[in-house]
């Protein structure tokens, strides 16, 4: 009984097909400054189309400066996440951003589609430092000419999993 064992002496590199189109390691210090900047933040993009291929997801981080906020403004049918890395973020959203919630180092803040948010530096001394992952290689931004009420309801999360 003869054994084919030609395959195992192909030099065929297939296995080497995911060199170059497998895993990436963006270097922190490498975050391209070329993305939508905002006065008092400073946006760098790590993951997109551009630079990695990427089809469904964009990544970055922003930096806002101490007391410096966005304009109100949603991004369309993107969802969004934000991490906090460093400092305090204050969170305001809805129709007259009316509500508010405060997220700290380690804590992740989720943004459904069309919701008018603002986020702001609620720190008067430390730079608010996040990643951002967005759902689409899109930048949307649709800024929005909102009224803010003057005291927003702060609203605590409910982890529906654990509700009482």
């Amino acid at each position: 009984m003869s054994h084919d064992h030609s395959h195992d002496h192909t030099h065929d590199h297939s296995h080497d097909k995911w060199k170059h189109d497998g895993v990436r390691v963006i270097p922190g210090n490498s975050l391209d400054p070329n993305t939508a900047q905002t006065p008092g933040m400073d946006r760098k993009a790590a993951i997109n189309a551009a630079r990695v291929g990427a089809q469904k997801l964009w990544a970055g981080t922003v930096a806002i400066h101490p007391n410096a906020k966005t304009g109100a403004h949603h991004h369309g049918a993107l969802e969004s996440v934000i991490f906090v890395v460093r400092g305090k973020a204050r969170m305001r959203w809805g129709e007259n951003l009316q509500f508010t919630a405060e997220a700290g180092p380690g804590d992740f803040i989720f943004i459904p589609p069309y919701v008018p948010h603002q986020e702001i530096n609620a720190s008067p001394d430390e730079v608010l430092e996040c990643v951002l992952v967005r759902s689409d290689n899109e930048a949307v931004v649709v800024n929005l000419d909102i009224e803010p009420v003057e005291k927003p309801e702060n609203v605590a999360w409910v982890d529906p999993i654990h509700k009482a």
